[in-house]
Order: structure tokens, then sequence, then C-alpha cells
């Protein structure tokens, strides 16, 4: 497997729209966005659920409905101290068949307490993408809107994989809003 450079992207980003809305520059206003060297900085999207902690006495990812949770759209929003809350990508992602991508958090959230999780993008899943955005942090930290959450590193294998996430029916191809955990 190789990492892909910022040409690789664009390319891929205006031929196969496989990120959309798509920067082809690091925009620098505000927590930048856009296309880095091997790389996409994507943009956090203004839809929000804030788990509501007196509706449960744990969590358990076997069994969250989204009635646990309050939706929220807002410009920016907190999150309370040693806490989460899911968020998701403004873009919109279509995985080429032979891509895997790893994504890490930005340094202005990882630097106030704010880890990103998300998992892989697997070959040819599409959608948006549901973030956990957990506070490390003693106190509440505010993240914002229409500006960057994470880095997607875009790794090209050799071969293309045998059963992709589209081949096997993947429960959160496509979503097109914040998911919860899903069981099949």
């Amino acid at each position: 497997m190789a990492v892909k450079p910022d040409s690789w992207i664009i390319e891929m980003a205006q031929k196969e729209k496989m990120i959309e809305p798509f920067a082809d520059d690091q925009i620098k206003t505000g927590i930048s966005f856009g296309v880095s060297c091997y790389g996409y900085d994507f943009r956090l999207s203004d839809k929000f659920k804030i788990l509501d902690e007196s509706k449960l006495e744990e969590i358990d990812p076997k069994s969250i409905k989204d009635e646990h949770f309050k939706t929220v759209c807002s410009d920016s929003i907190l999150i309370p101290a040693r806490s989460y809350i899911l968020g998701q990508s403004k873009e919109y992602f279509r995985i080429p068949r032979n891509i895997i991508t790893i994504c890490t958090g930005k340094s202005t959230y990882a630097r106030s307490g704010v880890v990103v999780n998300v998992t892989p993008f697997e070959p040819e899943w599409e959608g948006f993408a549901t973030l956990s955005l957990a506070n490390t942090a003693t106190l509440p930290v505010r993240i914002y809107a229409n500006e960057g959450i994470g880095q997607l590193l875009f790794l090209e294998a050799t071969e293309e994989c045998l059963r992709s996430y589209k081949d096997k029916k993947g429960k959160y191809q496509k979503q097109k809003d914040i998911t919860l955990s899903k069981l099949k």
C-alpha cells in the first residue's frame, strides 16, 4: 500500500466525485480544510447528537436508540468535560475499490483535548461520515461547524480487494444522517 499525493486526490475528486463538496486547495479561514500534501482535511457539518445521560444508566453499543440523544443544528457547540457527542462530516465520500482511508483529528482540536474517532472508510464505502468527538479535558470545549475537524489519508492497494464494503452490503453504506450503532 502507498499513501496517495495531493495530485491524485484532486484528480479522483474531480473525475470520480470522491469528495463533495471538494476544496482543491487548503482553505485557511478558521480551522483549515481541503487538500493537504497526502490527504484531505474534511469539515464538520452543523448536525450534532448529544447523549441525554438522564435516560441511561450505561451505554450499550448493542442497544443505543435515537431517543437517547438530542439532535441539534448549530454553527458551534460545546462538548461537556469528559464527555462526547456525535457529529457528521460536511463532505460526502465515495471511496474507490482499491483505496482505504485512515482518519486522524486536526491538531487544533487535539491540543484542546478533543479526540476525533472515525473508523476507516473501506473500499467502495459511500456516505457522510459519522464522527465521535470526545472531550478528554476537564472543561467544556467548543467545536465549530463548517471548519476542519479531521484529516483523511488515502492508502492505495496494489490489488483490488476481493469483497468491498459495497459487495458486503455494509450496514453504514450511503448514510445521509448521523448514524447510531446498528446490529444486522
